[in-house]
């Protein structure tokens, strides 16, 4: 028995070492995840300032960079750039233009030349890059001439979307360390977007950021930490399965060894994971790897107790046996016997305190570890609103500062030339109207998100309670929905008894229902032309009842599934999802509802929601 205990207790030391290995990988993916999110983010805003007018000059280019202040905010970057598209027809007016610009150097750029040459139909030429100090090699690159700039410029012009690409070495940078570009399209203003041909007409260039992964990832990743954590981080392509691993597709190396293909000693097969990161649509494989030592280890001490406690208790039962024995001896012996038995009853006494004390230890040491992890939990947390709120509250205070300099410079031409003409008046009306879109656009989607990371933590306490029946909050919620689900040809079936009476809280359930059938819009019919969607109610028991959400959308992995109902997990990545929607039905359910929820789902085969609610809830 005693060895027994020893092998549980040593068991389940080696599941609380996985289980900590396993948390600081799962911590490194989302703290890289945000991190590159927060620079996307960051790439749109630029982005954002072509929307106010296609004119963007150098010296507008360089002011805008400035006013972000990127050495401080951002230091994960090489340089950010602008890509001009050139017809190999204007390719020596666009030379020879960039050479008389002294619009922020005086001197203009004499040297300037478009390099490696070609001759070609179009040219992807780096015009403009922030800071240009560092940066000189890049000035006027043709990226059409180099194939791995070239696929993902073409990409990113045919989707509309951020693209990376695959690992190259920078031009700019001496020390040969593995690097990556993700760059956004530009549009012009005005013209039709929905195809890759308009898409492809209506191309002016490309806004683009220059990142060093190993300066990248010492923002992410505590320096502490990788003395007990090995990470390795490999490119696997364009959406593709992951491939062997090798020199040319190593993005990082926590080791320094950065053309390596397998870390520098072995370690333990059970302190490993792979986790799959999606950046600008390719795959990062990230691999992990645990170094045995004070963070992984485990102690012998309780499997050393146990045994000492269990040796005491054999040799307690041999000497009550030996007592036993002699009693049948004499009288004497028998006084003797009764003397030693008391001695061993206070030996057994002690030892039992002495467990209680061991016990009421590793009881202490697990309450600190539900400490630190709800800690743990809430700086996740408040790191998830400082990186919400930054981009759409950054995003209007630079549309301000860009239409306050419109409105003056509007006041300079009004005051000096003594009037206007009715075209540039309505131009710069144009301007302001647009300006104020962005600002609304961003201000609402702050206010949204505030709204949200309110719902998460839910009061108990809020919320009207009343009675009502389950068949009206449903159609109600629909209705409110009837045109996205036109738009989206989705056909919805009701089957709700009109018996089901609740004494509860209406607008949670509404709310419950608003982001079921918001994530099946977003995430379930994602490139889908039509969709169905079913609604049944049940009765469970005498005081509960079943509520099934069904669609027959795209489903999910498994590894999707384990994570559906954490904070700020999304698959649409930078593509609207904020990935509070099912953590706020969850919370609203079980904390108000007070209910219970499982989702079932497989890749291919729709997903299915279950609520079981009870029809009269505690206060």
């Amino acid at each position: 028995m005693t060895v027994g205990t020893c092998y549980v207790v040593a068991t389940e030391q080696r599941a609380q070492v996985r289980a900590n290995f396993q948390r600081d990988a799962d911590k490194v993916t989302r703290d890289t995840e945000v991190r590159l999110q927060t620079y996307f983010d960051m790439l749109l805003s630029i982005k954002g300032m072509y929307a106010l007018g296609d004119g963007v000059d150098r010296a507008g280019f360089n002011r805008f960079i400035r006013e972000l202040k990127l050495d401080r905010r951002y230091p994960g970057f090489q340089a950010i750039q602008f890509v001009r598209v050139v017809p190999e027809e204007r390719l020596a007016a666009f030379t020879e233009s960039v050479r008389r610009d002294t619009s922020v150097d005086p001197r203009g750029y004499p040297e300037f030349h478009i390099h490696p040459a070609s001759r070609r139909p179009l040219h992807y030429v780096i015009e403009y890059t922030e800071p240009l100090k560092g940066n000189e090699n890049a000035f006027g690159l043709d990226l059409a001439a180099l194939p791995p700039h070239l696929k993902s410029l073409e990409l990113a012009r045919d989707s509309g979307d951020i693209v990376a690409t695959e690992r190259i070495t920078l031009v700019q940078d001496n020390s040969g360390e593995p690097g990556f570009v993700a760059r956004a399209p530009v549009f012009r203003n005005g013209l039709p977007l929905h195809t890759a041909e308009q898409r492809a007409g209506a191309l002016v260039g490309f806004v683009a950021i220059v990142f060093r992964v190993n300066t990248l990832m010492r923002e992410v990743i505590d320096a502490p930490l990788l003395e007990h954590l090995h990470v390795r981080i490999e490119d696997s392509g364009y959406g593709g399965a992951a491939l062997p691993p090798s020199g040319d597709k190593l993005l990082y190396d926590s080791d320094g060894k950065a053309d390596a293909i397998a870390p520098a000693r072995l370690l333990p097969l059970e302190l490993m994971s792979l986790k799959v990161l999606p950046v600008g649509h390719r795959r990062w494989l990230l691999r992990f790897h645990g170094h045995e030592g004070s963070r992984y280890g485990s102690s012998s001490l309780p499997v050393l107790l146990i045994g000492v406690a269990g040796f005491i208790i054999s040799a307690l039962i041999a000497a009550l046996l030996v007592s036993g024995r002699r009693l049948t001896d004499t009288k004497h012996q028998m006084e003797r016997s009764l003397a030693e038995l008391e001695r061993q009853k206070s030996n057994v006494e002690q030892a039992r305190s002495d467990l209680a004390s061991v016990v009421q230890t590793l009881k202490q040491a697990q309450t600190n570890l539900v400490t630190s992890e709800k800690m743990a939990a809430l700086g996740a947390l408040v790191a998830g609103v400082a990186h919400e709120l930054n981009t759409p509250i950054g995003n209007s205070l630079l549309t301000a500062s860009a239409l306050s300099d419109m409105v003056r410079e509007f006041e300079r031409r009004l005051a000096t030339d003594g009037g206007l003409k009715r075209s540039a008046l309505e131009a710069h009306l144009g301007e302001a109207r647009k300006a104020c879109d962005i600002m609304n656009t961003s201000l609402t989607r702050a206010a949204d998100l505030i709204t949200s990371f309110k719902q998460v933590a839910v009061d108990q306490a809020s919320g009207q309670r009343r009675t009502f029946a389950l068949e009206d909050v449903v159609r109600d919620t629909l209705a409110t929905y009837a045109t996205q689900l036109r738009r989206r040809v989705c056909e919805v079936a009701v089957d709700v008894p009109g018996d089901l009476e609740f004494d509860s809280y209406p607008g949670s359930l509404s709310q419950v229902l608003s982001n079921l059938i918001g994530n099946a819009l977003l995430h379930g019919f994602d490139g889908r032309d039509c969709g169905a969607i079913s609604i049944r109610a049940r009765r469970g028991g005498a005081d509960t009842v079943i509520l099934e959400f069904r669609d027959d959308g795209v489903g999910m992995t498994s590894a999707t599934l384990h994570k559906v109902f954490d904070p700020f997990f999304t698959t649409k990545l930078g593509q609207g999802g904020s990935g509070l929607g099912m953590n706020i039905v969850y919370n609203i359910v079980t904390g108000v509802l007070r209910g219970t929820i499982g989702v079932e789902a497989e890749p291919g085969k729709g997903t299915c929601v279950t609520l079981e609610l009870p029809v009269n809830p505690p206060q």
